[in-house]
């Protein structure tokens, strides 16, 4: 993941995607939505939205999923397959996941950025299964009624979802057969002699 995004918007319009299969789509159902007291917000209320796919992300249809007229920012991390690993040339990522302890966990990393930063709604969308190189893996959205909430929030969300959320990762190499499985060295049950 080597991308980060940074956009300020808003527009009102919120785009749906497409549903994916359930094998993979966190089975949730509908967002959480939370109410933020003290603030001027009408009928909106503060939602996540969090999911995990096998089809390719859009970051614009993310992006537009946290946009809000209460909001001067929206920030965006956006992890993408790059095409090398220590001198060898990659060709995909593939992702497997624990859907619903990632959900449960992304939940609580949703609910810890709103602890800490005055932020209106979340989306955390994750793929999974192959991802070719230079697409993403994952889109994070946050918008804030000002950008330093937005991109504080965000910068933690990766880290955290790296530390704590159960996904693993795959290197396919242009090799014929070649593939490593990649431990996440930010993770919490990685031992500190490694």
């Amino acid at each position: 993941m080597s991308s980060l995004e940074i956009s300020s918007s808003c527009c009102s319009q919120e785009t749906k995607l497409p549903s994916s299969p359930p094998s993979v789509e966190a089975s949730a159902g509908e967002p959480l939505e939370y109410g933020r007291k003290g603030v001027n917000e009408g009928d909106e209320k503060s939602k996540d939205v969090i999911k995990f796919t096998a089809e390719k992300l859009s970051v614009e249809e993310v992006s537009q999923l946290v946009t809000s007229p209460l909001c001067g920012a929206v920030s965006l991390f956006v992890g993408t397959t790059r095409n090398n690993f220590e001198g060898k040339k990659v060709v995909s990522l593939e992702y497997e996941a624990y859907v619903p302890m990632a959900e449960n966990e992304v939940r609580r990393i949703c609910s810890d950025m709103r602890q800490k930063w005055p932020v209106r709604h979340i989306a955390v969308f994750h793929r999974l299964g192959l991802v070719p190189v230079s697409e993403a893996s994952i889109v994070i959205a946050v918008s804030s009624a000002h950008r330093a909430a937005s991109l504080e929030a965000v910068s933690y969300a990766i880290d955290a979802l790296k530390a704590k959320v159960p996904i693993w990762k795959k290197e396919m190499y242009e090799e014929p057969s070649s593939s490593s499985w990649k431990r996440n060295k930010e993770c919490f049950w990685a031992t500190a002699s490694d």
